[in-house]
């Protein structure tokens, strides 16, 4: 910009010059020398200003010295002689895909994504001491370093079941305070894929099920153990029904209602002969029903 401005101006002044010339005018240094600095001026002023867009940050260098103060979002006034370095300050992801050894000496694919962002007040040192590609320089090393470290603590299984999030929470662990120290925010880490031998994968998919099948059973044996408690407790009830309805029975009702049944036994149509014994004496009871003639 600030070379398209100066070349439009000495354009301008060549022209006027020749324009003068064709007409057989002579054109005064003066205004010659007035274009140049007016040029020169323009140029110094546009380049002493930078803008800064939002999510960004500037560090001004100046042939090799390093401002320690970064420049904010807006509109900023630097040195015309110096270049200001610009810097996302944006959350950024990672993505990784390695294959790590576990604790038991197998090899695990995982795929890892990492939410990451640069400290905007170190932005300076992190241009002094690492540069632009500080991804490369020192995030990706920092990340396959962890994963390495951590997984090589547990067992393959861990990675396949509830031990993962324990697994991630390591990383974080581990990976944020020397990324801080650099001057990367290291936000969250994300285990997004796991891919196991498939010998381990089948062993933990058939330890998982028999797992299953015995909680079923804890479940059943559960269900059965009250059924059992409730059915004793209704026995108990029905045994106390029975020794209050006994309490209630005597001798006399029992005798008293034989003699009923017999009464209703003896009027029947279709009783000829009904012996009772009787059980003060031995000596029987007749009695004879009713006859029906015979018709013609």
């Amino acid at each position: 910009m600030i070379l398209l401005i100066f070349f439009s101006i000495v354009c301008g002044a060549v022209y006027g010059v020749l324009k003068k010339r064709f007409r057989g005018e002579s054109v005064s240094p003066r205004i010659l020398i007035y274009f140049v600095l007016a040029g020169i001026l323009l140029g110094v002023s546009a380049q002493s200003f930078v803008i800064i867009r939002a999510g960004t940050v500037g560090v001004v260098d100046f042939w090799g010295n390093v401002s320690p103060e970064p420049l904010y979002a807006g509109i900023r006034l630097i040195n015309p002689l110096a270049v200001a370095r610009i810097f996302s300050v944006k959350t950024h992801e990672l993505k990784e895909i390695m294959d790590t050894p576990s604790k038991e000496g197998l090899i695990t694919h995982l795929e890892v994504s990492v939410w990451y962002r640069l400290i905007p007040e170190k932005a300076p040192e992190v241009f002094k001491t690492i540069g632009m590609g500080y991804e490369d320089t020192i995030l990706k090393p920092l990340i396959r370093s962890v994963l390495r470290t951590v997984t090589a603590e547990y067992e393959a299984k861990a990675l396949y079941t509830a031990g993962r999030e324990a697994i991630v929470a390591e990383m974080q662990k581990m990976a944020e305070p020397v990324g801080r120290e650099k001057g990367l925010l290291i936000e969250r880490v994300l285990l997004r894929s796991v891919k196991l031998p498939q010998v381990v994968a089948d062993a933990i998919e058939r330890k998982l099920e028999a797992e299953q099948q015995a909680e079923q059973m804890r479940f059943i044996l559960e269900r059965e153990r009250q059924e059992a408690e409730r059915k004793k407790i209704e026995a108990h009830g029905i045994s106390e029904f029975q020794k209050i309805v006994t309490q209630g029975i005597t001798e006399s009702l029992l005798e008293w209602k034989g003699i009923e049944a017999t009464e209703k036994i003896a009027g029947s149509p279709n009783t000829k002969i009904v012996i009772i014994g009787n059980p003060k004496n031995g000596m029987p009871l007749i009695f004879e029903g009713q006859k029906n003639d015979p018709q013609p």
